[in-house]
């Protein structure tokens, strides 16, 4: 297939190629620069096309995978880091964060606490840094028995602690 050929099924394929890329982003500003973006590949890696082949469903490939990347992107940008020992500012359901509507360190101890011991101590051990491949060593469980525990741990602490809220 001759250059000239190339860009002319290129341009035959516009309306498609708009119409996909308005059904991936929703939004007519961000389809146009989609199927730019696709455009602007598909003539860079001509040489990646094979002859002989569908062009409509290589370029549909294009875009699809240049939404995905663009995507994946933008999540990465909105992620938030949370470099506290406990996650709390990712785990925190509270838009602010004051004295007033924190849980005090001793509230939470005491509910701690006031698990069973099976649950307890598995979960005493999480929160202070064990894997949980250890924490099974350690106790003699089984790596799942160790993981459930720690995860029923957290939904009794959840609703032990819903009254502080």
């Amino acid at each position: 297939m001759s250059q000239q050929e190339f860009q002319t099924a290129l341009i035959n394929l516009e309306p498609s190629l708009e119409r996909f890329a308005y059904s991936l982003t929703a939004n007519r500003e961000d389809a146009r620069d989609l199927l730019q973006e696709t455009y602007l590949k598909a003539i860079t890696y001509r040489d990646k096309f094979e002859d002989n082949t569908n062009i409509k469903a290589w370029t549909f490939t294009i875009m699809k995978n240049t939404f995905i990347n663009n995507y994946r992107k933008t999540v990465k940008q909105n992620t938030t880091f949370d470099s506290s020992d406990n996650l709390y500012l990712l785990n925190s359901k509270h838009e602010a964060y004051g004295p007033d509507n924190m849980y005090s360190h001793n509230e939470i101890s005491k509910k701690v606490d006031e698990l069973e011991d099976e649950f307890r101590i598995p979960f005493q051990m999480h929160t202070s840094g064990y894997k949980y491949k250890e924490i099974a060593e350690k106790l003699n469980l089984k790596i799942g028995t160790v993981k459930s525990r720690i995860f029923f741990s957290r939904q009794k602490l959840m609703d032990a602690l819903k009254d502080y809220e």
